[in-house]
């Protein structure tokens, strides 16, 4: 009972809608079920008649979903017997409980919450219907501070002496959202130890954030008081010039760290799989996502703490391992789903069938969905509306497929939430109806609508009534579009052959596909070749060398050494690609592409790099082993050139590739002098542990910041940095013998590949990803993959993860006969077509070509499976001879006049 949080998780995820909630008087939300005999909830109740679990044995969201495990099924155990290949471990985490430290007075005082609570409050499903309000009183909570690392780098309370990784972040992004909820008066506070922006455009959102009025206090509180009887806190703290200061505000969030969920480790110790010291599952550098028993796998925070785009990725990594183990049985047990066939509605009058969804509180907690059902059934071509609770719950589905049949729809639009995730689910389900899937149109009400009017119910409901019209318009003039399908090549190319190519390819050949490795210098390896150890102490050159030696010893990869793509065609399963090594030319055919073509480390002009030969970068200081054994003092000054105007981007391994070296450099000669100068310490997950070890050999720590640089001189006496140390506020002089920088790593030529492939590029020219969480290793091009520094900076063992990770998303495309396209493409009328190029010059995706119909007279044709129906052709043709399949002119006019 006491573990429930009043989040109302549990009552927003259940799908039969057996949940209620309470106020128990001002305080937090209290969330009640109806209690049953199996299930102990304790505050809440299921009502057992309408309970799935009770009908089906399936569901559980309740339980999924709760943070703090206040709802268990204490049910007799069922056993199922699974003769599988391999196993995959993702048993995820649990946030840290603060109420374990008195300090943050979590347990006393209302108004201050976790992070977990606070994205509750600002949910439109959530206790406070997204109104940022304090728990003691409801009223608005302007002035927010949020304190970080509360149950991480944490070494003296208890034992989670690692980062979390994605705290700052989340904080950043609450701040931000916080101003967005309450307005310009909402004033966020962020105290932090060291910022730890470090991900793929993380530092811009940091930046932007700052620039829009989150303020950020490098401090620790240490402690928080109750100011007055209405619950307003007074946090105390001390500034980096050593000032104590005192502070009010009306809420305070406790940024929560990550632990390994109780059952995670439960289930390790079931399976036989070794745990590090933080009961996370131990893997090894060069293998990521391999555990100690041979065939079963890990991914996400069972392994360690980090973000969404990672935890994807490693999914993705991990089922590409474990193709190779199921290399020989693919596709034995596979059967594919049938539907029947579709009906022909051509020449039949409009018959639309509307479903508007209640999403619990979502939509139906502020727009009035029974009055949006009465309005649509007065639109023309409506024969049937009504009103669903989950729209998107099985029972709802099928309830959805039997109208459809039982009142001969053949349309259908829903009015509920957003299209990108449930459209393809809301599809299948009228097609098992026997509809075309493209005779289906979504209202968007709930995130174009109840979210962003949460405030106002009458404009909410007449803003739903408006999109439904809409949509209702548009649905009545749509029609069937044939599904679209290629044949596959079944091989692949992996341009690059560094340690992200090579393994790329070698899990790849080891399914038993065909593999071209291209690699433009002499041998394989790439910056790799540079590198000594891993940041846990692997040694990266034997490993190398063994994984060369595995590349181009396999059977099914053929390595090109020296040679550079300069011609490129096709599209997913499909592709040309020509070569040129040495002074020939081939043509390759493949139905996948990896994209592996790795990064550098800059040159720089500042702190007399190139001019001094006692300033080196990254690892060259490894490499004059003489000299490194003569220095007595050495300087490592991080964040050379990233992080600035030029290079708005954490490189990411700079911090543990200094602070790696430091360690190895003081423990073989203690008497040595080693400094580090900084802006943030950024060493996540267990590399913290790093940061310790560096501080207790003795390493000294300062602190800069990007307006007052180090100054760096030379004299006869050897080199001198001259730095502000912020704990002294004063400047101090440092004599060196050596001066090691972290410059930034940037891409390779990336520019080339672009325009060749058609692939989009960030601002600094690494490859973008087709969605930075969903598909962090896709391009928006299907057939596409890209892994390595070519997308964005990051250690080896990420690198190598990433790499399966596109492997096995090939995978994918390469072990099916044929490839599903979607259909909704570009269609040219030839006619009317003037062969002015200008939607060749202009299509992302390279689908446009010329067409010679007649001698020098050329037309514009689609290649309908490069198509990714942007419309960018068809808004940009002249003659208007470009229309969009289920985007048509027609269809978007029509909006338009039901809107206006």
């Amino acid at each position: 009972m006491e573990k429930c949080i009043a989040c109302g998780l549990c009552a927003e995820k259940c799908p039969a809608k057996t949940a209620d909630e309470y106020e128990e008087g001002l305080g937090k939300r209290k969330a009640i079920y109806v209690p049953y005999p199996q299930a102990v909830p304790l505050k809440y109740v299921i009502d057992q008649d309408r309970c799935i679990y009770f009908k089906k044995g399936k569901c559980r969201a309740c339980e999924k979903y709760c943070p703090t495990g206040a709802i268990l099924f204490d049910e007799q155990e069922k056993h199922l017997e699974l003769n599988v290949g391999s196993v995959i471990l993702t048993p995820g985490l649990q946030t840290f409980d603060p109420g374990r430290f008195d300090t943050y007075q979590y347990s006393t005082f209302k108004n201050v919450v976790t992070s977990i609570e606070f994205e509750r409050i600002l949910s439109a499903g959530g206790p406070t219907q997204g109104r940022v309000v304090r728990p003691s009183d409801g009223q608005p909570a302007k002035r927010i501070a949020w304190l970080q690392c509360i149950g991480s780098r944490e070494i003296n309370r208890c034992d989670n002496g690692y980062c979390s990784a994605v705290c700052c972040m989340y904080a950043i992004k609450e701040a931000v959202m916080a101003k967005e909820h309450v307005g310009q008066d909402c004033q966020p506070s962020i105290f932090y130890i060291d910022l730890r922006t470090s991900g793929k455009d993380f530092e811009k959102y940091y930046y932007k954030a700052e620039a829009e009025g989150v303020r950020f206090v490098r401090s620790r509180v240490h402690s928080i008081t109750r100011k007055d009887p209405s619950g307003t806190l007074e946090l105390q703290y001390v500034t980096e010039d050593g000032r104590n200061q005192r502070e009010e505000f009306d809420l305070v969030v406790l940024s929560v760290g990550m632990e390994p969920a109780k059952s995670a480790v439960e289930t390790a110790a079931m399976m036989g799989i070794e745990l590090n010291e933080y009961s996370f599952v131990q893997t090894s550098d060069f293998t990521p996502v391999t555990t100690n028993r041979a065939g079963i796998y890990v991914a996400g925070v069972a392994k360690e703490c980090k973000d969404i785009p990672q935890s994807v990725m490693e999914a993705s990594a991990a089922a590409g391992s474990a193709g190779i183990d199921l290399a020989e049985a693919r596709g034995t047990l596979v059967s594919e789903k049938s539907f029947g066939p579709e009906k022909d509605f051509s020449g039949q009058e409009v018959r639309i069938g509307v479903f508007v969804c209640n999403c619990g509180t979502n939509i139906g907690g502020v727009a009035d969905v029974p009055s949006i059902v009465e309005f649509a059934r007065t639109l023309p071509g409506v024969v049937y509306a009504e009103e669903n609770q989950f729209s998107c719950s099985q029972d709802t589905q099928a309830n959805i497929a039997q109208t459809v049949r039982e009142n001969d729809l053949n349309r259908v639009v829903v009015a509920a939430c957003t299209p990108r995730t449930h459209e393809p689910l809301f599809q299948e389900t009228i097609r098992d109806s026997g509809l075309n899937p493209y005779l289906f149109e979504m209202a968007n009400i709930r995130n174009q609508c109840t979210w962003c009017h949460s405030g106002d119910k009458e404009k909410a409901t007449a803003k739903s009534k408006d999109l439904v019209k809409m949509a209702v318009a548009k649905a009545a003039l749509l029609e069937a579009i044939p599904e679209m399908s290629v044949d596959i090549t079944k091989s692949v190319l992996v341009i690059g052959g560094g340690l992200s190519g090579m393994t790329a390819a070698l899990n790849l050949g080891d399914q038993g596909f065909t593999v071209y490795l291209l690699e433009r210098d002499p041998e394989l390896g790439g910056v790799a070749g540079d590198i000594s150890h891993t940041w846990s102490g692997g040694e990266v050159q034997p490993y190398l060398r063994d994984l060369r030696e595995r590349v181009q010893g396999h059977s099914g990869i053929t390595t090109l050494l020296g040679a550079e793509v300069v011609d490129s065609s096709g599209f997913v399963g499909n592709f040309r690609t020509t070569v040129k090594q040495a002074d020939q030319t081939r043509t390759l055919e493949h139905g996948a592409t990896i994209f592996a073509t790795g990064g550098k480390a800059t040159d720089t002009e500042e702190y007399l790099f190139g001019q001094n030969p006692n300033v080196t970068r990254w690892h060259e200081i490894e490499q004059d082993k003489e000299k490194l054994d003569k220095a007595k003092s050495l300087v490592f000054i991080q964040c050379v050139g990233s992080r600035d105007e030029n290079r708005p981007y954490c490189s990411r391994i700079c911090c543990t590739t200094s602070i790696t070296q430091a360690i190895r450099i003081k423990e073989a000669s203690p008497e040595k002098n080693v400094y580090i100068l900084y802006r943030d310490i950024r060493t996540p997950g267990a590399k913290e542990k790093l940061y310790k070890k560096a501080r207790q050999l003795g390493v000294v720590f300062i602190r800069y910041s990007l307006d007052n640089k180090p100054l760096v001189s030379q004299n006869e006496d050897g080199l001198l940095v001259r730095v502000f140390d912020p704990i002294l506020q004063q400047d101090i002089e440092i004599k060196t013998d050596l001066i090691n920088l972290a410059t930034a790593i940037e891409p390779n030529n990336n520019q080339e590949l672009s325009r060749l492939f058609k692939l989009p590029l960030n601002e600094e020219n690494f490859f973008m990803e087709a969605h930075a969480k969903l598909r962090p290793v896709d391009f928006a091009s299907d057939g596409l993959f890209l892994c390595g520094l070519a997308h964005y900076p990051k250690p080896i063992e990420e690198s190598l993860a990433q790499a399966s990770a596109a492997a096995g998303r090939a995978a994918t495309v390469l072990s099916k006969s044929k490839a599903k396209i979607s259909p909704l493409i570009s269609q040219i009328d030839q006619d009317k077509c003037i062969g002015c190029g200008l939607c060749i010059d202009i299509c992302p995706f390279a689908a446009i070509q010329a067409e010679e119909v007649e001698e020098n007279i050329y037309r514009a044709v689609n290649i309908p499976a490069s198509c990714k129906g942007c419309g960018l052709c068809a808004s940009s043709c002249p003659q208007r001879a470009i229309d969009m399949l289920h985007f048509r002119d027609s269809q978007l006019e029509a909006v338009i006049q039901a809107a206006v």
